[in-house]
């Protein structure tokens, strides 16, 4: 079977955090598949095995995998030493990584379940940008894709902490945009609605999830946003609405 790559993103290199599964891993093998070389990120080993093997079957490439937890701030130093010196750019950053938490009220809510939760959901991604943006700037068309949920504009009961977080971490990607508007990095915001990922069953256990889209189906939408020649919005992007016009 003829493996070679001639895809949109050839050449380039993507940084794809919660790669184990769901969204993240269905972009990190999309993005593999459109010829970029995947550095996978994701606390499994096991899980990013698999991923690789899937995504040299698919493309006679092996991904980067890097097993480690977003929340060790010190990995995240020793990872962004290791990256320099290994990679020339990253020219795709997909942060896919973030935990639900407990479905509580505020007033409930444990200190060290909110200072986790924070932690990784939006200390992460501070950390993270820091760490890949002198890479990023090396790229000639850079592309970050964060994903957020309806619930960052519209809280409701009992999701307050994940809320918080969510509407955080769209205040700090769109002032970083504004930081980086000279360079060639263009950051996105996609709100992925219901999908049959592992955070949405944790969210909803009695709901069937053959009637939700499979991570898979958001693929295209990354692809999209992860392209050097389109310059993407800094409004949140619906998927089921990008969807419904897309087809």
């Amino acid at each position: 079977m003829d493996t070679t790559i001639t895809g949109p993103q050839q050449g380039r290199v993507a940084f794809v955090t919660g790669a184990s599964r769901g969204i993240g891993r269905a972009s990190a093998l999309g993005l593999a598949k459109a010829g970029a070389h995947v550095i996978a990120c994701a606390r499994s080993q096991g899980a990013l095995e698999e991923l690789d093997d899937e995504i040299f079957k698919a493309t006679g490439q092996h991904a980067t995998l890097i097993p480690f937890d977003l929340i060790d701030g010190a990995a995240l130093t020793r990872l962004s030493n290791a990256l320099a010196q290994r990679f020339a750019k990253v020219d795709v950053f997909v942060h896919a990584a973030a935990t639900l938490g407990t479905l509580s009220p505020v007033s409930h809510y444990e200190p060290k379940d909110f200072s986790r939760l924070i932690a990784l959901n939006l200390g992460a991604t501070h950390r993270l940008i820091g760490a890949l943006e002198p890479m990023m700037r090396l790229s000639d068309g850079a592309r970050a894709i964060f994903f957020t949920s309806g619930v960052a504009a519209k809280p409701r009961a009992f999701w307050g902490p994940y809320a918080a977080s969510k509407a955080a971490l769209e205040a700090l990607v769109r002032t970083w945009a504004d930081e980086t508007e000279i360079t060639s990095i263009r950051p996105a915001i996609v709100n992925p609605g219901a999908m049959r990922t592992r955070m949405r069953a944790e969210a909803f256990p009695g709901e069937d999830p053959a009637t939700l889209p499979a991570p898979e189906e958001i693929v295209p939408l990354i692809l999209e946003l992860a392209d050097p020649n389109k310059v993407p919005t800094l409004e949140t992007i619906n998927f089921r609405e990008w969807a419904e016009i897309k087809h």
